[in-house]
């Protein structure tokens, strides 16, 4: 069994509506599906155990501070973080997990509802949820999934239009080029506040580009482990091209 107690690299999983409910209650606008299925083995060769939610339910549950409810997991590249709604019900049951939530009466809660219930289909496919992992068993036969995740840190659920494995990775190029983040990476390797802005520029053009044409998998630990000397040679890189 493996521990992670440094926090690690946020992952997205994705997964189809199935039988959302959709309502108006008293002018609330209100719906309720799976936000996670266990036993299902995702793109990464991944399986989510039950009972892997059960920490983060109870403290959301005693704290008052939820997951939260975001459209796309605010974006690709975390550009609009603000809520659509929340949540007010997350549970577990034999089938997964189990959210019902409400959206906010603003423009982009009231275009979620309306997508939502659009017909002869709902606009958006499915829900994917924004975790971190905690607790895992690794394969030990070949025919085992990679991971078993036995907990994992909840830390959103999101309405999005792409959960098929095949844009799972779209969806998790934010996990490993948060803005903010390489920003600052960027500065300790060397550039200035006005170059690491540039670079941020320049870097989700790439990445938009490399996404267009490249689908090849990916192994999320090694690219983790690549990840400090990746972003030194970056900086290298992108100090000739904005020089």
């Amino acid at each position: 069994m493996t521990k992670n107690k440094d926090g690690g690299a946020i992952e997205h999983r994705s997964f189809g509506l199935g039988e959302v409910k959709v309502a108006d209650s008293d002018g609330e606008m209100t719906f309720s599906g799976y936000g996670a299925v266990f036993g299902n083995v995702d793109s990464y060769g991944d399986v989510i155990a039950k009972g892997a939610f059960a920490e983060t339910l109870k403290k959301a549950k005693s704290s008052g501070v939820w997951p939260a409810m975001l459209s796309q997991h605010g974006g690709m590249f975390g550009e609009d973080m603000t809520p659509i709604g929340v949540w007010t019900e997350m549970r577990e049951d034999d089938t997964g997990l189990w959210v019902e939530g409400k959206f906010a009466p603003t423009p982009r809660g009231k275009e979620a509802y309306e997508l939502l219930k659009m017909k002869p289909r709902s606009a958006f496919n499915g829900l994917s949820i924004g975790f971190r992992a905690k607790e895992w068993a690794v394969r030990t036969q070949p025919a085992d999934p990679r991971r078993t995740l036995k907990a994992v840190e909840l830390l959103e659920v999101s309405l999005v239009t792409f959960p098929a494995n095949g844009k799972a990775r779209v969806l998790s190029v934010k996990s490993e080029f948060n803005p903010r983040d390489i920003e600052d990476s960027l500065r300790e390797a060397g550039l200035s506040r006005a170059d690491s802005v540039k670079a941020v520029a320049v870097l989700k053009s790439m990445l938009l580009r490399d996404e267009a044409e490249d689908t090849t998998p990916r192994d999320e630990d090694e690219t983790a482990k690549k990840s400090e000397a990746e972003l030194t040679e970056l900086a290298e890189r992108i100090k000739a091209l904005i020089a």
